[in-house]
């Protein structure tokens, strides 16, 4: 048979998954505010943290069901099956996200916790309708390393745009002149956002090509799709439980960290809406990076490129801890300089993590004979999600803690504001030694390693 002609890869297939992550981003970024909301506007304090750890047992549940379910689907699609639960997702996001925003503050408190956890029990659900497909897409689109890379690499500038764009312009629209937060700015914003995520994801779904053919047809002896085994795979699979640490940490800091940065501004720096500027800075070396990605990928392998760079982030929170970061202009240069070098080596691995994934579900393949994409994709998601749910929540309990009372917005204590400032410190600082710890000492695949697995991977399809 003729074989499928599809066009070559290139930067149309670049672009099209970077707005693909642009999407999630423009739904997902608002969870950085969405303690901010909880404690200052509805009241919720403590309230909050304890609805946070019960709505990811449905995390728990959702992301691997999802998963699984689209792994043991064989039906045929027009276009893939991955495009077509993306599609469904995306729908649902276009208002999943502002119901996380819903504005009654003056609501009882347990009107106020079925707000919550209803709103997000329904956009999580959408979001991993999306976003677990939409990570597994990335070993379809291509099997060459190189496209991986930039893929992964494209992947992070359209994560970067989506954080970007909301974290710049958010605080200058949320926040009054007195750095108080303006809840109902942010159910509109909230809607706006989800409606420019699904334009994005329609752009991804049309302008993907798929050329890696994955579809298994099962004979009436073969083995039935086995969620449990899958599940016993993944905790096997070094490459992904490493490359899931790795990722823990990164959201431990950017998502435990977030409420206390934010007040950190508000009452510390005294300048809420200068934070989105601050973290804009800290972007700049992901943006020099990823032009680089390929090359140096191709060169010095991407478990290597992403140690050193843990090691970078390591050593540059561990300054953000000890230097005088005083509540003044100096003290915002220094804070900026130490996240310029912390978001130099959490950029050299946000740019490969995607690729390193698509490697894990990879050696999955060669470890156990199953590709398992969604199952391994959502299991990875699921902890990740875990990480974003239980970081802020545990982040908030050590500030009430230590002294803050979200009713107080911007006006806390001299002595609670100082606390902020360190306790941003030590949170990142956790953040980049997990990294270390999941991308040098777990993650096992390095270049050596991956160039024997896809030789033996190709081997066995040329076989049949």
């Amino acid at each position: 048979m003729e074989a499928k002609k599809t066009r070559k890869f290139g930067m149309l297939d670049n672009l099209a998954y970077a707005a693909g992550d642009f999407g999630c981003n423009m739904s997902f970024a608002l969870k950085s505010t969405m303690a901010i909301f909880w404690t200052q506007y509805m009241g919720m304090d403590l309230w909050y943290s304890l609805l946070l750890i019960v709505v990811q047992v449905w995390d728990a549940i959702n992301d691997p069901l999802i998963g699984s379910m689209v792994d043991s689907d064989k039906r045929k699609y027009k276009r893939n099956k991955f495009l077509q639960y993306i599609w469904f997702g995306s729908i649902g996001l276009i208002v999943g996200g502002a119901c996380c925003f819903l504005p009654f503050p003056n609501a009882p408190v347990w009107a106020k916790a079925i707000i919550f956890i209803a709103g997000y029990v329904i956009w999580d659900a959408f979001y991993t309708v999306a976003n677990v497909p939409y990570g597994s897409l990335l070993g379809l689109i291509s099997d060459n390393p190189g496209d991986r890379a930039s893929l992964s690499a494209w992947r992070s500038v359209g994560s970067m745009i989506g954080n970007m764009v909301p974290m710049i312009i958010l605080p200058f629209l949320i926040y009054d002149s007195e750095n108080q937060l303006v809840g109902e700015k942010v159910f509109v914003a909230a809607l706006i956002m989800g409606f420019l995520g699904f334009l994005c994801f329609q752009f991804m779904i049309k302008k993907t090509v798929i050329r890696v053919e994955t579809d298994v047809t099962l004979s009436e002896e073969a083995p039935k799709f086995n969620v449990i085994k899958a599940m016993g795979n993944f905790v096997k699979n070094r490459p992904a439980v490493g490359a899931t640490v790795a990722a823990m940490g990164m959201f431990l800091g950017q998502q435990g960290a977030a409420t206390a940065v934010t007040v950190m501004f508000q009452s510390y720096f005294h300048n809420a809406q200068i934070s989105g500027v601050v973290s804009m800075f800290a972007m700049i070396p992901i943006i020099l990076f990823t032009p680089l990605a390929r090359k140096m990928v191709n060169k010095y392998g991407k478990k290597e490129l992403a140690t050193v760079g843990a090691i970078c982030s390591v050593i540059a929170c561990l300054l953000m801890l000890v230097l005088p970061i005083t509540p003044d202009g100096k003290g915002i240069v220094i804070y900026i300089v130490c996240q310029l070098i912390n978001s130099l080596g959490l950029g050299v691995y946000s740019t490969v993590s995607w690729a390193m994934m698509s490697d894990a579900i990879d050696y999955n393949e060669w470890k156990t004979g199953n590709r398992e994409e969604g199952t391994v994709y959502a299991l990875h998601s699921f902890f990740r999600k875990l990480a974003q749910g239980i970081g802020p929540s545990l982040a908030l309990v050590v500030m009430v803690a230590l002294g803050y009372v979200g009713t107080a917005g911007a006006n806390q204590t001299p002595e609670v504001a100082l606390n902020m400032r360190y306790l941003v410190a030590a949170l990142y600082l956790f953040s980049a030694i997990m990294q270390y710890v999941g991308l040098g000492l777990i993650y096992n695949l390095n270049k050596k390693n991956l160039a024997k697995m896809n030789e033996e991977l190709k081997a066995r399809a040329a076989k049949g």
